[in-house]
């Protein structure tokens, strides 16, 4: 009676919290406009559905399950009404609908963080870890998106909780259930490549070395272990190629390559191959494309500084400055008191994935390493419920009070939060850019402030990718196009009227040629009239 009392509690608690925060994410997320990415999910993944093929996706290494998920009401309406939509021109039609499609990937990963915290902390331990993940808030702000970041972390969750919980298992246990969740995280994100096999690995050797094995032994007592990580990655692959199909093409690039090779052995050898290789779009290329993407990675901004490659710390300065301030003094309350409570299964893989993020070359928000930070909250509640302490129960509810105070407050500036120790949300864009900060969602509000201050000729300079910057009363000037970047040339093209540029433009700019950082040197020095979350307002003179 007590188990089944127990169990109904925490259905309950469940179906609050997923209302709640699903509440939350939809009234959050309605005043902004297009984030840089959703505007183009919706337009292939559109495309995708029309045509059978997902080249448009591959070629740009995203994986297509979030994007399937999410577009799939849009093309049955589509279908229904029997006239395709323009999804740049009808954007502000189809982005609140497509993101409703990330909810279910949202109640995943209340789920499965439930279920880690009570396998090691217990009900409370289940409970606490699905509060602090539903109101963590840049996990909330993001679950309101038409994006992949919440899916690969939720069934990232999944894939190592079956993983883990499955090692005494049969072999279903074992390898069938987590290669086929491991199947669902390639297909929802390309990271997953790296982030479940390094986690199959850590939670495998847990119990072999629970078992006594020691360093001189573990090769031998571990053969098991290491069949089951290659099989259950082979099921994971197969899966993934065959929910991408092929659209059993030849593609243009291998062949365009195997042309370009000198004369000789290789190019005779490759350039038939690539001719008739005909095995192509599948998802060994959008897993290509995303190891690609990290080898070369590019620059990134932090702590007020543009590096033109990745930096070390990037990743450890993004979850200080994002994570809520009551996490982190329930965090080091845990760790001044009882460190090793944080040594359990999920700790181990929280230290692992943090390892791994200074390998992570892509450093364009804090969204890239969700995994990580879901494990990190599960952890902390974990800690505070293990070995019941009155201390740490009561510290755990005040923090998650807080932090559902934290978002009411925050509102729609989620996807900007830094905590008060870095400045609050209004100052993240000095320390972050990019997705942490303004990811091109804020021309809503740049056309309420336009509203309310008499409809002044206003000009913009835009980072992002909303098609509503093309319309009035907006007046795009892309300065960074301009053929003489100069102070005149800018004079001239925003007469009459003000220059709203958003903030990663002015900290950040991608382009890094010379003339246009003296350019925006001097726009710094020009009069600001008002500023909103993502845009400074210049009067040029």
């Amino acid at each position: 009676m007590d188990s089944a009392r127990t169990t109904w509690i925490d259905l309950a608690w469940l179906l609050v919290i997923a209302v709640v925060s699903s509440s939350l994410c939809i009234h959050n997320t309605a005043p902004l406009g297009a984030t840089f990415d959703e505007p183009f999910y919706i337009a292939k993944g559109l495309d995708c559905w029309r045509t059978g093929s997902y080249k448009p996706l591959m070629s740009a290494g995203t994986m297509p399950l979030p994007v399937d998920v999410q577009t799939l009401p849009l093309y049955l309406w589509e279908r229904h009404r029997g006239e395709p939509f323009d999804p740049y021109a009808q954007l502000g039609t189809l982005l609140p609908i497509a993101r409703l499609g990330n909810l279910p990937f949202w109640w995943l990963l209340l789920i499965y963080g439930m279920r880690w915290g009570r396998l090691l902390g217990g009900p409370w331990g289940g409970r606490f870890a699905c509060g602090f993940l539903a109101f963590e808030p840049s996990l909330l702000a993001h679950a309101g998106l038409a994006t992949t970041d919440i899916a690969i972390t939720g069934t990232t969750l999944a894939t190592a909780y079956h993983w883990y919980t499955g090692r005494n298992g049969n072999w279903r246990q074992r390898v069938l259930v987590p290669g086929l969740w491991y199947g669902v995280a390639l297909v929802s994100k390309a990271s997953a490549f790296a982030f479940v096999p390094i986690l199959f690995v850590v939670l495998g050797c847990i119990p072999v070395w629970n078992a006594g094995v020691t360093w001189r032994t573990a090769w031998a007592n571990t053969s098991q272990l290491r069949w089951d990580v290659f099989n259950a990655g082979l099921i994971g692959i197969v899966c993934a190629f065959a929910y991408c199909g092929s659209d059993w093409r030849t593609e243009h690039t291998f062949v365009e390559w195997a042309t370009e090779l000198p004369d000789g052995p290789t190019k005779r050898i490759m350039l038939p191959v690539s001719q008739n290789l005909s095995i192509f779009t599948n998802a060994g290329e959008g897993l290509a494309q995303q190891i690609k993407h990290n080898i070369l990675g590019h620059g990134a901004y932090v702590l007020g500084e543009y590096h033109k490659r990745a930096c070390w710390y990037y990743f450890p300065v993004a979850l200080s400055v994002k994570l809520p301030e009551p996490m982190i003094l329930l965090l080091a309350l845990v760790l001044l008191t009882r460190p090793r409570a944080m040594l359990n299964p999920v700790g181990i893989a929280t230290i692992a994935l943090f390892l791994f993020s200074f390998n992570c070359r892509v450093q364009i928000g804090i969204r890239l390493v969700f995994p990580l930070l879901a494990f990190l909250l599960i952890n902390v509640a974990v800690a505070c419920t293990v070995n019941r302490s009155r201390l740490h129960f009561i510290a755990a509810w005040v923090a998650l009070g807080s932090m559902v105070v934290i978002n009411g407050v925050v509102g729609s500036q989620g996807l900007q939060y830094a905590n008060q120790l870095w400045g609050g949300p209004s100052r993240c864009h000095e320390v972050l850019s990019d997705s942490n900060a303004d990811w091109g969602q804020g021309l809503p509000e740049l056309k309420t402030w336009w509203s309310r201050n008499n409809e002044p000729t206003l000009h913009v300079w835009y980072y992002g990718a909303d098609s509503a910057v093309l319309l009035a009363p907006f007046h795009l000037v892309p300065i960074h196009q301009l053929k003489n970047a100069t102070p005149d040339a800018v004079r001239q093209a925003t007469t009459n009227g003000f220059l709203a540029v958003s903030n990663t433009l002015l900290d950040a700019c991608p382009d890094r040629r010379p003339e246009l950082l003296e350019l925006i040197a001097w726009l710094k020095t020009q009069d600001v009239v008002a500023r909103t979350s993502t845009f400074v307002i210049f009067r040029v003179s």
